[in-house]
């Protein structure tokens, strides 16, 4: 019975040219990241055809259950993906993106001169670092990791998505792959980025990492051409 994950990073941010650090700040998606996203759910809708079993009758092309952070770019994506499928996100607070407490909203460079000492600890150890009132990379995995294993148990052999965030989706794959959280900022996560993962019991394969291909992103600009996709899935 193989369970099959797509892995989703929820679309650009409004204010992303400013680079800093959202964490647990609620953003809301710029139109690019809503564009984005329609791209990401139109790939995971042709993936859910094409490994349809009858693709005439399109059994098993639909996902079970979508689910997401509860902070609002992750939700707002998730309802673009799920919404072909008639279903509802079920946000889950445990996949929140990091919270960087009193970092958050501030940019790389902004994060150096103000907090010269603390900047120089986080860089030395960002694994285990924890900024003032906020969370290290350790903990952030122990409420993630408990998230994914409930979803798991719920929805065996069936196709779920998870729509979350770049550090969240980050050390999901790190756990998957069972690399040390060490090297967990050697994986890209680009906005709208789609991880696919399958379960084939107790052993998880990752078949993509950051896709779609840049070609799949690039043919999929107009309204017209996302709602096509889905027209088999009605």
């Amino acid at each position: 019975m193989v369970t099959t994950l797509y892995l989703v990073r929820h679309g650009e941010t409004e204010g992303k040219d400013r680079q800093c650090y959202h964490g647990s700040t609620d953003v809301r998606l710029s139109d690019r990241g809503i564009t984005q996203i329609k791209c990401a759910a139109a790939f995971i809708a042709r993936r859910l055809i094409a490994s349809s079993p009858d693709r005439h009758n399109n059994l098993d092309n639909k996902l079970a259950a979508v689910y997401c952070s509860s902070l609002e770019r992750a939700i707002k994506s998730a309802e673009i993906i799920a919404a072909p499928y008639g279903l509802k996100p079920v946000e889950l607070p445990d996949l929140a993106e990091r919270s960087f407490g009193i970092w958050e909203g501030m940019t790389f460079s902004e994060i150096g001169e103000k907090h010269p000492e603390a900047f120089a600890a986080w860089f030395a150890n960002p694994v285990t670092y924890n900024p003032g009132g906020g969370e290290n990379v350790m903990q952030v995995r122990e409420r993630v990791t408990r998230a994914m294993e409930r979803i798991g148990t719920h929805h065996k052999g069936s196709h779920i998505s998870v729509v979350a965030h770049g550090g969240v989706n980050r050390i999901i794959i790190c756990h998957i792959l069972g690399m040390p959280l060490e090297n967990v900022f050697r994986i890209e996560q680009d906005y709208g980025a789609v991880n696919i993962i399958e379960f084939w019991d107790a052993y998880p394969v990752v078949k993509l990492m950051n896709g779609p291909p840049l070609a799949d992103r690039d043919s999929i600009q107009e309204e017209g051409q996302y709602e096509y996709s889905f027209q088999n899935i009605r």
